[in-house]
């Protein structure tokens, strides 16, 4: 069952990407920080982690549920260590993700020597 919830959710997050990439004039970069934000927004205002519960890696893969960890990080450091947790919190729930990120697209690059078009 937690592949058929996985799957409806994140398959609702890109039915809404498609409609956002078929429908409007946004690029493809726009409709990304888009997500992130929206994550963002619905994991400050408490709505996303039902979604997050609800839907396991169907909500945490795309984008929004990694806006919804950076809100959840600035949430928490900011009860345990107060304002500067803004600064802080984000990138430090985030961490491992980011240094995944920039190791692949690393090795990526020097295995297959990217070419301008």
């Amino acid at each position: 069952m937690d592949y058929i919830q996985a799957f409806i959710v994140g398959g609702l997050i890109c039915v809404v990407g498609q409609i956002l990439i078929d429908k409007t004039k946004m690029m493809s970069g726009r409709i990304l920080v888009a997500f992130v934000c929206i994550g963002c927004i619905l994991g400050g205002l408490g709505i996303y982690e039902p979604i997050e519960k609800f839907g396991g890696a169907g909500a945490t893969v795309p984008l929004t549920g990694f806006g919804y960890l950076l809100a959840k990080g600035v949430m928490k450091e900011i009860d345990s260590i107060g304002f500067l947790g803004i600064m802080t919190g984000g990138l430090k729930a985030a961490a491992g993700g980011i240094t995944a990120a920039v190791i692949f697209a690393f090795l990526a690059a020097v295995l297959f020597n990217p070419k301008e078009k």
